[in-house]
C-alpha cells in the first residue's frame, strides 16, 4: 500500500511539475504596464499622488460616453450609461505606472474596500528608508497602520512595510528591503526591485 501511494505522489509530482514548466502566457508579454484605479475626484487624487507620494502627472484624457449604444459596456463591463469624465496617468518612480479614472455611473458604487474583501487592492512602492517614510507621512497628516514593521523571519525577512491610506481610502504600501529578503537567496524566480537590473 505504501509503495502504491509513492507511485501516486510521485505520478501527480511529476504532473504538475510538468504543468508548470509548460505554463501558458500572455503572446509577447513584457511586463507590468500599469494599474488602473477609479477615484472620487480627479484633482484630489493627482494631487496626493503628486504631492504625498511624488509620482509625476503624465498626460490626461477624456471624457468617454455613450448615450446611445453599449460601447462602455462593451469595452469596459460598465453601465451602457458609465461616463469616463477623464483619465490622468502617472509615472511613479522607476516601476510600473498608475492610471487615475474619475467615472459617474447610473450603478456607481463606493467600496470602501479592506485588504481583506476579495478583489481588493493595494499599491506599493519600493522606498529606501521606511522610518522616514513614516515621519514623513505623520507630518503631512497621512494616516497610517502599525509599523514600519521588520519582517525577521520566513522567506521574505529582510523586508519591512508599512500600510497607509488616501483620505478617499485606497490603500498604499511602504516596503523596503535594502539587503534582499530571504528566499532570494535561492529561488530561480525572483521578484522585480529598484536595487538591481530585472532579471
Amino acid at each position: 500500500m505504501k509503495m502504491k501511494l509513492s507511485l501516486a505522489a510521485v505520478a501527480i509530482a511529476a504532473f504538475f511539475g510538468a504543468g508548470a514548466a509548460q505554463a501558458d502566457t500572455i503572446p509577447g508579454m513584457r511586463g507590468h504596464d500599469h494599474t488602473g484605479v477609479t477615484v472620487p475626484n480627479m484633482v484630489e487624487a493627482v494631487d496626493f499622488f503628486t504631492n504625498v507620494i511624488g509620482c509625476k502627472k503624465a498626460t490626461s484624457f477624456g471624457p468617454f460616453a455613450d448615450d446611445k449604444g453599449t460601447f462602455m459596456t462593451d469595452l469596459l463591463g460598465v453601465d451602457s450609461k458609465a461616463v469616463i469624465k477623464e483619465i490622468t496617468l502617472m509615472r511613479c518612480g522607476f516601476g510600473s505606472n498608475v492610471e487615475l479614472f474619475e467615472y459617474t455611473a447610473p450603478d456607481q458604487k463606493d467600496l470602501k474596500q479592506k485588504n481583506s474583501d476579495i478583489g481588493a487592492f493595494h499599491i506599493a512602492f519600493y522606498v529606501d528608508d521606511i522610518a522616514a517614510v513614516k515621519a514623513y507621512l505623520d507630518k503631512k497628516g497621512v494616516a497610517t497602520r502599525m509599523g514600519p514593521l521588520p519582517i525577521a523571519e520566513g522567506p521574505v525577512a529582510g523586508q519591512s512595510i508599512l500600510y497607509f491610506q488616501a483620505p478617499w481610502g485606497l490603500q498604499f504600501e511602504a516596503i523596503s528591503y535594502p539587503d534582499g529578503m530571504a528566499y532570494e537567496k535561492t529561488a530561480e524566480t525572483k521578484l522585480w526591485s529598484v536595487r538591481k537590473p530585472a532579471e
